[in-house]
């Protein structure tokens, strides 16, 4: 009969003092977490433990004092008010605003404050509370937030809904591009604007860019204006829509390859907190820039993609 072989002791020594790392590891991480320290991670939660129904209704009954909260921060900031320059217009003539925007401490005027030393203003806390960054109007929940002119335009065109029940936008109408953004071609600019004043979406781009642009070209704007599901608009219940939604597109942001200013939190920085917001940047002229990316960093759109 033969023997069973023997686990060598050193093997067994090993084994149990990797068992009582393990042991002590998860004493060390119960006991942080019991004095309330959370262990960093890289991932939002995604264990829902209420229904659907009771996270919109605890969203939707939160969103008055949320917004209200933003709208002071907004006001104590800025002067959003319609102050149209005269002469200067986008390219279907909307006024171009005029500046400056950012408020400054009470007495206190630009000419005061080009005058005085950093460290002045430093000491006598004077730097201008506009020039911090904007905060998302709900920080800690972030995710893609659309202007209503938009939201409106997607719906009668696609019936798809971009209304969060827990948020709207934040700036006004005034202080935003252009809606809808013409489109300028440079391989063809003899056509002019080839939108012919429509937002481009999937229920027309095939008709307005038939005959202009190649069969590679036509199936990369397919992919541009077809939903692809996103955290805050997708089928699941982790969604901030009242219905199934089934997605974004890119040019629900870039609206017509420029952009419509609707606003989300950096994708590349954790953790929550230390995300930026971003105001969507226009892609117009892409093609000539020497930098590309959320943080500056990629040199070309190719390597974006």
């Amino acid at each position: 009969m033969s023997r069973r072989p023997r686990t060598p002791r050193r093997l067994l020594a090993i084994a149990a003092a990797a068992g009582m790392i393990v042991v002590a590891a998860t004493a060390i991480t119960t006991w942080v977490r019991a004095a309330g320290d959370e262990m960093p991670s890289s991932y939002a939660p995604v264990h829902i433990t209420k229904s659907f129904e009771e996270i919109a209704r605890v969203m939707s009954a939160a969103k008055d004092e949320v917004m209200a909260r933003h709208m002071r921060l907004l006001e104590e900031r800025y002067d959003l008010s319609d102050r149209p320059a005269p002469g200067p217009t986008m390219s279907r003539g909307k006024p171009l605003q005029q500046g400056p925007r950012t408020k400054l401490p009470p007495g206190m005027t630009w000419q005061k404050l080009a005058a005085m030393t950093p460290d002045e203003i430093r000491a006598k806390d004077l730097w201008p509370a506009g020039f911090y960054p904007l905060p998302h109007p709900n920080h800690m929940e972030g995710g893609m937030l659309f202007p209503s002119h938009h939201i409106e335009e997607i719906k009668r065109q696609e019936g798809r809904d971009l209304t969060r029940f827990d948020l709207d936008y934040d700036l006004p109408r005034h202080l935003l591009p252009e809606y809808p953004p013409p489109i300028y071609l440079t391989t063809r600019p003899d056509l002019g604007d080839v939108s012919q004043g429509k937002v481009v979406t999937l229920d027309n781009y095939f008709d307005l860019f038939n005959g202009i642009l190649n069969p590679k070209q036509l199936e990369g704007l397919r992919l541009l204006v077809t939903p692809f599901p996103q955290q805050q608009f997708n089928a699941t219940h982790d969604r901030r829509s009242l219905k199934p939604s089934r997605g974004v597109t890119c040019f629900d942001c870039h609206v017509n390859g420029h952009t419509n200013a609707a606003t989300h939190l950096v994708g590349d920085i954790r953790p929550q907190k230390f995300r930026h917001r971003i105001d969507t940047p226009t892609l117009r002229g892409v093609n000539v820039q020497r930098l590309f990316g959320s943080q500056r960093a990629l040199k070309t759109v190719e390597d974006f993609t």
